[in-house]
């Protein structure tokens, strides 16, 4: 085991990889062994690069989007939207299981060599830091694609996904429960908490993790887990840091760009530009803006006939994984969970305030401190509806909440996913399931 953890060692430094018929499809290739911060810090530069942007796809099995039957570039979503999981044509784009093991891959090497390697520094920490934290991210985002969502009194035996710590192609990759897998996160997020030390990074290379993105990650962490207080905790955490938000009264601009001071964790595109020409935004989507009062509507979307067109997405100047504008509606949300309901109230108004025309505030300001517990959860829901569309925040949420009914249309069939489908869970992807008998 020994010799080929460091045969592959020798390797890695090349900071490129190609498929193999192994359980992984991980194959390295190159020749010069890291020694230095430098190199180390080029491993994990690739790390962040190889992150997939397979928020795309969930936001095709969403109510977000209308596919545009006219696109060329149809057959490769299709049955992604008509949630065809069981027998997929063969030309169906495939989550991206394979890809985030790769990112994996990248952060073992500086987890399990950069730290016995480097002598201790401020950036030899920063740098193990964000590779705990890049791989609790990994984790998160597959067992929350390939395992069923987060239920305590369930989590020890809903199955989840492989676990590799270790830099070892002779171990057996067995799906681990989604308890063992959040276990890991936030023992991976523990470790990165007691060795990142920059409260944020610079423009240009907030892709990486400062305090403040490690924060708002561990806020979602725990509020997928039903965890309110440390939800709740960690989102403070996190902007006591940063709690600037856009002023869309003052400034008409997409919060998604990395240069936005909303801007904590600048690594995903939630709609890459193949996909953006081959859909539509979907009429529920539509229907959920007032059209003249919530400024983010034109910013969100173009008209397009009778259809919209979405804007958001598909440049590299709009990437976003962590913002200030979730911190908020988390903060809310948990809120009201925790009984502070006239502190989510606040919250909420502190966040929407910069969200509406003046005059459409004032009525929304009164009609928010009319609501009781149930119709004010409701709206901080349709509000992180409204502010994260497309963003690939939508079918985590529907999977975490409500799980409902979503019906879409194509060729003039409808196809349903019922309440509480099956099919919230994704299913390995076929040329894992070959690669890998344990799956």
């Amino acid at each position: 085991m020994k010799k080929i953890s460091k045969y592959i060692l020798l390797f890695v430094a090349a900071m490129a990889v190609t498929s193999c018929d192994d359980y992984l499809d991980i194959q390295p290739v190159g020749r010069v062994i890291p020694e230095t911060l430098d190199q180390y810090r080029a491993v994990l530069t690739k790390g962040y690069h190889t992150y997939p942007q397979h928020k795309s796809l969930t936001a095709v099995r969403t109510d977000e989007l209308a596919l545009n039957e006219f696109s060329d570039d149809i057959i490769y979503y299709r049955d992604i939207y008509i949630w065809k999981d069981a027998n997929p044509d063969r030309i169906t784009t495939t989550f991206h299981y394979q890809d985030l093991y790769t990112v994996i891959f990248y952060t073992n090497v500086i987890i399990n060599e950069a730290s016995k390697k480097l002598e201790v520094s401020e950036e030899r920490n920063q740098l193990i830091g964000e590779a705990y934290a890049l791989r609790a991210m990994a984790y998160f985002d597959l067992v929350n694609l390939f395992g069923k969502h987060y239920n305590a009194a369930t989590a020890a035996t809903d199955k989840g996904v492989p676990l590799a710590l270790e830099i070892d192609l002779e171990q057996a990759f067995v799906p681990q429960s989604v308890e063992v897998i959040y276990n890991q996160i936030i023992s991976d997020t523990n470790k990165a908490e007691e060795m990142i030390n920059l409260n944020t990074q610079p423009t240009g290379k907030n892709y990486r993790f400062s305090k403040a993105a490690l924060y708002a990650f561990e806020s979602r962490i725990y509020l997928y887990q039903q965890q309110w207080q440390k939800s709740f905790d960690a989102a403070e955490k996190a902007l006591a840091i940063n709690n600037a938000l856009i002023d869309l009264k003052a400034t008409p601009a997409l919060a998604t760009k990395y240069t936005s001071v909303e801007s904590v964790l600048a690594l995903e595109d939630g709609l890459i530009n193949n996909l953006k020409g081959t859909v539509y935004a979907s009429a529920d989507l539509i229907a959920s803006y007032n059209k003249t009062t919530d400024l983010r509507f034109p910013l969100y979307f173009l008209a397009s006939g009778s259809r919209y067109r979405i804007q958001k997405g598909g440049n590299d100047d709009q990437r976003c994984s962590f913002r200030t504008s979730e911190l908020y509606l988390t903060k809310a949300e948990t809120s009201v969970k925790l009984n502070k309901i006239s502190d989510a109230k606040t919250t909420v108004l502190s966040f929407i305030k910069n969200r509406y025309t003046a005059t459409a505030y004032a009525q929304l300001e009164s009609n928010v401190n009319a609501m009781n517990t149930v119709d004010l959860t409701n709206f901080i829901l349709e509000e992180r509806h409204r502010e994260f569309a497309v963003e690939g925040q939508r079918w985590f949420d529907l999977r975490r909440t409500s799980q409902k009914q979503i019906v879409h249309t194509f060729n003039g069939e409808n196809y349903t996913l019922i309440q509480n489908d099956p099919r919230y869970t994704i299913p390995y992807p076929a040329n894992a399931r070959l690669n890998n008998p344990n799956l």
